[in-house]
């Protein structure tokens, strides 16, 4: 058997890493998967014995078992007591389907287009650009390297073998609320004072999906959304994408000007107002108190919904974060949107709706049909880290850490920037404003930027006959990137300047 072809075949391509944490009996088969799809062994083949495989592989005879028992599981072969193992078909035969039209050069290829008339969204174009440099900066997100993963494994691991998870998983129509949604309302009704409870919120995948359940449910097409005046590209092409009627709203430094709604539009002209009231999207200014008694007032006078987003309450370094105009909502005109565990891996992250219990019931219709499932792990996990205080104290940690990388930034700015651009220091969020006050052409800044291994994504270019501003994420930049990141985009903006001098001459 030593001689044999297959035998050849397993010390010629069978090989294994014991570092990896993939057990040595999954990569083994899955090699032999390959050197089966590859036709080198064809139906019939049979194997060599389980003492043989664990001499060619110097493993323990017990792995070689395990090796043909995986392979067998996965009927890529057949064990039969007392004769061997042998390779079998592990699939149908694929039959080819001819063309019907004699003029396709390749029958078997895949149509790049529909052979039917559909309607393009051009709301919906991808803002997703590419890029090879090793420097970025980002509209405000967290750094993904300050997740604890050892922590996150054990949890994670914890979660998958509560017994309650499979009674979820078989019962998922139950009547009575979830540990998470309750643990969820204690959270949020102990930090920004709220007082809900299970009836009035909803969790979703995203603050996106949560936007996009409340634009179905409340905005009709043509009805009109006030937005702030440069407000966020994601929020605007949802309202965009359910037919509303897009207006702005000038931004300053007390946020939103309410002054502004009630001398340009009537009661009944206004669907909903979308305002992110701890801190403006891009901007990052925060909506006064007097206004937002102010916006609330002229919500019930107006009879408008008032969309609340707020994305990023959890980052506060300086004082203590005013709490949601919807926590003090007594009359049902706000419906807020929040994010939870910003201090996780994404997918661990989860956006929710506070709202009265009649729309949320209808939401809950939208979310069913939109995600049916949900994910159940998540879920526990973010329940058991809410009861624990884990979230609450990862939190904190991270805190410190982007208010110092704050604070450097701020620093770095004055270094480089203080006679060609102005900035506010924001007391909270991960992102300021930047603004040059000689307005450059911000595409040809990203393009000198990319060459020097800096991206600026267009997401983060904000270019008006007035305005010539970048936000400036910088969560996601360690203490000894920032002065990199920095020096960059100055070098950049030097090389823009000079080419315009050099053209107007």
């Amino acid at each position: 058997m030593n001689d044999s072809p297959v035998f050849e075949l397993f010390e010629k391509y069978l090989k294994f890493d014991i570092t990896e944490t993939q057990p040595i009996y999954v990569q083994v088969a899955q090699q032999i998967i390959n050197i089966i799809q590859r036709g080198f062994l064809k139906k019939g083949t049979k194997l060599p014995g389980t003492r043989a495989l664990s001499k060619v592989l110097k493993v323990h005879r017990n792995t070689a078992v395990a090796i043909y028992d995986e392979l067998a599981s996965q009927a890529w072969v057949e064990i039969i007591p007392n004769k061997g193992t042998f390779v079998i078909e592990t699939a149908l035969k694929k039959t080819n389907l001819k063309s019907i039209s004699s003029k396709k050069n390749n029958p078997y290829s895949y149509a790049k287009k529909t052979g039917f008339p559909f309607q393009k969204s051009f709301h919906l174009a991808s803002t997703i650009q590419t890029t090879n440099a090793t420097y970025s900066i980002n509209d405000g997100k967290p750094d993904l390297r300050l997740h604890p993963v050892n922590e996150f494994t054990r949890w994670y691991s914890a979660a998958m073998k509560r017994k309650t998870l499979i009674k979820k998983w078989n019962r998922p129509n139950e009547s009575t609320y979830s540990i998470f949604q309750t643990q969820l309302c204690n959270y949020l009704n102990a930090t920004r004072g709220f007082y809900i409870n299970p009836k009035n919120i909803l969790s979703t995948r995203s603050t996106e999906m949560s936007l996009y359940i409340v634009s179905q449910l409340l905005i009709k097409p043509k009805e009109v959304v006030l937005v702030g005046s440069l407000s966020n590209y994601a929020s605007n092409m949802i309202f965009q994408q359910v037919g509303a009627s897009i207006k702005t709203v000038p931004v300053d430094e007390d946020g939103l000007n309410v002054d502004f709604i009630k001398k340009n539009f009537v009661k009944g002209q206004i669907r909903c107002v979308y305002v992110c009231a701890q801190r403006d999207y891009p901007k990052t200014v925060t909506l006064s108190a007097k206004r937002r008694l102010d916006l609330v007032n002229l919500a019930k006078q107006y009879e408008f919904a008032i969309i609340e987003d707020d994305f990023d309450y959890d980052f506060q370094f300086d004082g203590a974060p005013m709490l949601p105009m919807a926590s003090a909502d007594a009359d049902g005109m706000i419906i807020y949107l929040g994010k939870l565990g910003q201090s996780l891996f994404p997918s661990f992250q989860t956006g929710f709706v506070i709202a009265p219990e009649n729309i949320i019931s209808e939401a809950e219709n939208y979310l069913y049909l939109l995600d049916e499932q949900g994910d159940l792990i998540q879920e526990q996990m973010l329940s058991e880290l809410i009861n624990e205080g884990e979230i609450y104290r990862l939190m904190k940690k991270n805190i410190v850490i982007y208010k110092q990388r704050r604070n450097a930034l701020c620093q770095l700015l004055k270094l480089y920037f203080s006679e060609i651009a102005t900035w506010t220091v924001p007391a909270g969020g991960l992102a300021l404003w930047l603004e040059f006050k000689v307005k450059i052409p911000l595409i040809k800044l990203a393009v000198e930027a990319e060459k020097n291994n800096l991206f600026l994504p267009k997401t983060i270019l904000y270019q008006t006959q007035e305005i010539c501003a970048i936000r400036f994420g910088f969560a996601h930049l360690n203490l000894e990137e920032l002065p990199i990141v920095i020096a960059k985009l100055k070098n950049a903006y030097d090389k823009v300047t000079l080419k315009n001098k050099d053209e107007n001459l």
